[in-house]
């Protein structure tokens, strides 16, 4: 079973976190709403304490809702990507969906395939460099420019390991997800679509994932904010997250 911690009480509330994070992303988020609900931190499979159980997306997802059960699911970026495919797949469990800086996948084949080459250079990378360096690396991206030293959770990352990583990347990187588009009119439970104002990229894809799913859709885009919105805002974060989870009420969807 995926390492897990819980606090509080209430509604349940799933909290997966994103590549190179641990559960311990989610201490601001938790420490803020933990009086109000119940808070489930999962480490994501090849991830913190969950750092030897190697899962690809679907296998993962299944893993996720075997710890999570009924629940509303709140998933960052590769987390979102695991929260989607859970609720794809088994909609009776997802209450309510939270998808964060989060894709539905690379359409064009081409484009995947590089990614996935792309990604195994990366798993390389990491097996020959060490933890440390790749993090460094990493953080160094334009991707998190909005994070700082005291925001980057460069420490927690550190508790990831080489192989873990490296097994993320191959299993469960971007260009492994298949394009779930077409199916997002299908998702029944309210969703919240959240980005950065300061990441366009993932604000355009935001934008197209709440319009693929419809009614059912609230977007809502965080300013002065990138790529982690969660971290770089969180009080704003929890806030929106608290309102959207009591404005929706205790709902279930049909099978």
């Amino acid at each position: 079973m995926l390492a897990n911690w819980r606090f509080g009480h209430g509604q349940r509330i799933v909290l997966i976190h994103g590549f190179t994070q641990t559960q311990e992303t989610w201490t601001e988020i938790v420490a803020t709403l933990d009086k109000q609900f119940e808070l489930v931190a999962i480490d994501a499979p090849n991830h913190g304490d969950s750092s030897d159980i190697s899962l690809n997306l679907e296998s993962g997802a299944k893993a996720i809702l075997e710890v999570g059960g009924d629940a509303t699911y709140v998933g960052y970026s590769m987390g979102g990507r695991f929260c989607l495919t859970a609720a794809l797949a088994e909609p009776h469990k997802v209450q309510r969906l939270v998808l964060i800086s989060t894709n539905a996948g690379i359409e064009d084949k081409e484009i995947r395939t590089e990614r996935i080459r792309s990604d195994e250079e990366l798993a390389r990378q990491i097996e020959q460099i060490g933890v440390p360096k790749f993090i460094d690396e990493w953080l160094q991206q334009p991707l998190f420019s909005g994070l700082t030293m005291a925001t980057n959770q460069r420490s927690m990352r550190l508790k990831n390991t080489a192989i873990g990583l490296s097994s993320s990347l191959r299993l469960c990187g971007a260009g492994r997800q298949q394009p779930t588009w077409s199916k997002l009119k299908n998702l029944q439970m309210p969703v919240l679509v959240v980005a950065g104002a300061n990441d366009t990229k993932y604000v355009e894809i935001a934008n197209r994932i709440a319009a693929a799913i419809g009614e059912n859709a609230t977007l809502q885009i965080i300013q002065n904010s990138g790529h982690t919105p969660h971290i770089e805002q969180p009080e704003q974060f929890a806030d929106m997250l608290q309102k959207f989870v009591s404005s929706t009420g205790n709902q279930q969807t049909e099978t």
